[in-house]
């Protein structure tokens, strides 16, 4: 299984996101390759993720045999205001030539020449979009153009600024990536409006956001009628509502679980109800 963007890229359906995961981050995305997964996720934001230890991971994987070419590299561009002092750019230069910069030292962390997915890591406005949302946005669709970027999309965004940007940008996102929450019935706004303008919707945080719904009776019984982890349920009923999910685990054998969960499909009446178990 796979999704393919409005424009004709093929992304793998599921995908190993790099959060937290600091010094262990090589060695966790050598064992999540090693387990299946062929698209990463990252940012160039050294707060939350090390980019360049996941290109340290690249490079170890590309020794096993595993070429650029199979792999799909996710990262983003992370504005000052989500960055510490390690900022990929210099602050004092405009937001167009830190997009600049921020990219190229994306590249230099991950060994490559392009990415396969480019992200704006969050608007720098609450609500709406204003003026510096606009221009990273067009800084990132010029390194699309360039074909530097295979595809680009946005993070941490709203139903409202989503439409913004479908409306207005020269090219709308290719993908949406948002914490996904079942008791707003799995951002279903958000989901709707990629649903209407052929983005991909990545969810994160499918597990840690929504463990509440685990001691529901109806998940249990499910989980046992598939003989599924619970885990497995959440990623399957997600990959069959059209979102691509992304995990982050730092257990060997959960990768490869996790990876497992499209052996089982659910039944129409099963989606409505994890649809609205939070709700």
């Amino acid at each position: 299984m796979s999704f393919t963007t409005y424009n004709n890229v093929t992304i793998p359906s599921f995908m190993y996101g790099t959060a937290w995961k600091k010094e262990a981050t090589t060695g966790l995305v050598l064992q999540a390759v090693e387990a299946g997964f062929r698209a990463i996720d990252t940012a160039n934001q050294l707060v939350h993720y090390d980019e360049a230890r996941v290109g340290e991971a690249l490079l170890q994987s590309a020794k096993q045999g595993i070429s650029r070419d199979t792999l799909f590299l996710q990262t983003k561009f992370t504005p000052v205001n989500g960055q510490d002092h390690r900022l990929p750019y210099d602050a004092r230069a405009s937001l167009t030539i830190q997009v600049e910069q921020s990219f190229a030292s994306s590249l230099a962390h991950l060994h490559t020449d392009y990415l396969d997915s480019y992200v704006l890591h969050g608007p720098y406005s609450r609500r709406g979009l204003g003026a510096e949302d606009w221009e990273v946005w067009a800084a990132i669709e010029s390194l699309y153009d360039s074909g530097k970027a295979k595809i680009i999309g946005i993070s941490n965004v709203s139903a409202e600024q989503l439409s913004l940007l479908c409306t207005k940008a020269r090219h709308k996102p290719m993908v949406v990536q948002n914490r996904c929450y079942a008791a707003f019935r799995w951002d279903q706004d958000v989901r709707e409006i990629c649903r209407s303008n052929n983005i991909i919707y990545q969810g994160f945080s499918l597990l840690t956001a929504n463990t509440g719904i685990f001691a529901e009776p109806a998940i249990r019984t499910m989980a046992a009628k598939y003989q599924a982890g619970l885990a497995q349920l959440v990623f399957r009923f997600s990959q069959q509502i059209g979102m691509l999910p992304l995990t982050g685990t730092t257990n060997q054998q959960h990768m490869k679980e996790d990876l497992q969960s499209e052996r089982f499909t659910l039944l129409p009446e099963e989606i409505r109800e994890i649809e609205t178990i939070g709700v």
